[in-house]
């Protein structure tokens, strides 16, 4: 189907960060101080913030959170994978599964009030989330067809395309009559919300509709010339 026929294997493609797992006694700690919420790295005795996890996705620039599955928790997925492996490609590739998988089960419960998450734990999810991508030959990456702030990964049924910058991504899989690309948002809701759709024959552009989804994120995303 237009070259973009399913890709079938039973090996897993781990990234070099993940073959190399930082030291599994790192201790990361959530609790709220009037309100707020906080988290530290205990291990190293100093506070995570979103500064540098916004480099990469810009989620929630007001702070972390947890507990549901929505953009303060996304940050935060993103936060502690890149604090934890110091590797912007497994942040930025698996940071919405560890979010749906991890950061929004976390709750601030117990006599003290607060979540705990070791390095231990953050490794045998990763195992589990990777165990269930089928990566691209270089471990998934831009796309040639995309702009730059989209990204491209293959998993076993479908092809993913994800927005750096904005809580979009395209999903691109079989439909009855051929393939059905979907632009999704998931911000503070439990399932992802589609925003629109294109159904392409098997002999179509699909790369054209995908593009043309691109182009409605950037819409929603940017107001209309000459309104700020």
């Amino acid at each position: 189907m237009n070259g973009n026929t399913r890709r079938h294997t039973s090996n897993v493609v781990q990234t070099e960060a993940l073959a190399h797992r930082r030291d599994d006694s790192i201790e990361y700690i959530g609790f709220r101080v009037d309100g707020q919420a906080v988290v530290l790295n205990l291990s190293e005795h100093q506070r995570l913030t979103p500064d540098r996890s916004l480099d990469l996705v810009n989620h929630s620039p007001t702070g972390f959170e947890w507990g549901y599955a929505g953009s303060g928790p996304a940050q935060l997925a993103c936060g502690l994978l890149l604090d934890y492996y110091n590797d912007a490609q497994v942040a930025r590739e698996h940071y919405i599964a560890f979010r749906n998988r991890v950061i929004s089960q976390l709750e601030c419960d117990g006599p003290a009030a607060c979540w705990h998450l070791t390095g231990e734990e953050i490794d045998a999810a990763m195992a589990t989330i990777t165990d269930d991508v089928v990566a691209l030959p270089d471990g998934g990456g831009p796309s040639p067809t995309l702009p730059e702030n989209w990204r491209t990964v293959a998993r076993p049924d479908r092809r993913v395309f994800q927005r750096a910058d904005r809580d979009h991504y395209i999903v691109l899989g079989e439909g009855a009559d051929g393939w059905l690309a979907v632009l999704c948002s998931q911000g503070d809701r439990a399932y992802p919300a589609p925003l629109a759709s294109r159904m392409v024959s098997d002999d179509a552009d699909v790369e054209g509709a995908i593009r043309a989804l691109v182009d409605e994120s950037n819409d929603l995303i940017e107001p209309p010339e000459g309104e700020y």
